[in-house]
């Protein structure tokens, strides 16, 4: 993919202010991850009890994931503007979701039919885009979905989600490998096409998570720790964005990786220290989902004010 890319002149070209490199790094990562994951999900389902049912099962998740790569690919070629692709983004989520309702494979609905609905879409939509936002620097994406999808892997087992925890073991892998051409210095990037795919694929499996029997409505909080640091970033951007008078979707050196570059980090620095906060909120999603040593409500408290605490921290450094 990267010879391809560099033949075709598909490259992530630093002219715009916001870039963090200083020389082209090619695109089309993103088709390598999604190949992968293709290729392993269905071969190993061939491989083992393929039935029509598993089949539907992983293609209800799967086909979503690959329109939206589509949508990425041709951003990434093209270069889109922001609100077709915001369009399209939601009429995939409308179908996504869709599916989720009719084969009743959501995890912890609110027994509302509109609110399940509407949650669902927004959901899948502000994680696609939120992923789509955290890959702003070398490994930032790759690394902390790799994080993400392991520990809900683990989730999922503990739950006897089979479907969800081969997936996503299947994710952490496709992350892990591309990450090895992603870590700092990256010799090539995911994309939109890569980004878009992660976020909606993790999006579906979290919300796919059931675990609302046992926990109850701490089930709920479950999902929104594994994918904290996506969710944080995109929160500070936004209102940073929205206080400036500038679009949310208009692209800025406003990321958590920026602001902790002008801290005087360097680049393998932030982005290490990104995969260890999200590795700690993977360790509080865990524990809860455990309802370890009983303490539940103590670790979901305890995560909250440290997410309420990064936000802040965030929000008072300096935009430029």
């Amino acid at each position: 993919m990267k010879s391809l890319a560099l033949r075709r002149g598909i490259t992530d070209k630093p002219i715009e202010s916001h870039k963090t490199h200083t020389e082209p790094v090619p695109y089309l990562g993103g088709l390598a991850i999604v190949i992968g994951t293709l290729v392993v999900t269905y071969g190993s389902a061939l491989l083992t009890n393929f039935t029509r049912h598993t089949f539907i099962l992983a293609s209800s998740i799967m086909l979503p994931a690959i329109l939206m790569a589509i949508i990425g690919l041709v951003d990434d070629i093209k270069q889109l503007s922001p609100w077709p692709r915001f369009v399209a983004q939601n009429f995939l989520a409308l179908i996504a979701t869709s599916i989720l309702i009719v084969t009743n494979t959501m995890g912890a609905p609110f027994g509302i039919p509109l609110i399940d609905f509407l949650v669902t879409v927004i959901w899948l939509v502000g994680i696609t885009n939120s992923v789509n936002f955290l890959d702003n620097i070398d490994g930032g994406a790759s690394g902390t979905i790799a994080i993400t999808s392991l520990a809900l892997a683990l989730i999922a087992f503990i739950n006897g989600q089979t479907l969800i925890t081969a997936m996503s073991i299947v994710l952490g892998g496709a992350t892990m490998g591309f990450l090895l051409w992603n870590k700092p210095p990256a010799r090539i990037y995911m994309g939109d096409a890569g980004a878009l795919f992660l976020g909606i694929l993790i999006a579906s499996l979290t919300i796919r998570l059931d675990s609302s029997q046992a926990l109850g409505r701490y089930g709920l909080l479950v999902p929104v720790l594994l994918l904290a640091m996506p969710i944080l970033d995109t929160s500070v951007a936004v209102i940073k964005r929205v206080r400036r008078g500038v679009s949310p979707f208009q692209g800025g050196r406003d990321h958590l990786s920026h602001r902790l570059m002008r801290l005087g980090l360097k680049k393998r620095s932030t982005v290490m220290l990104l995969w260890l906060t999200s590795g700690i909120f993977s360790i509080f999603a865990i524990g809860i989902s455990v309802n370890l040593y009983g303490l539940m409500l103590l670790l979901a408290l305890l995560s909250i004010v440290f997410w309420l605490l990064l936000l802040i921290f965030f929000l008072k450094t300096r935009d430029e």
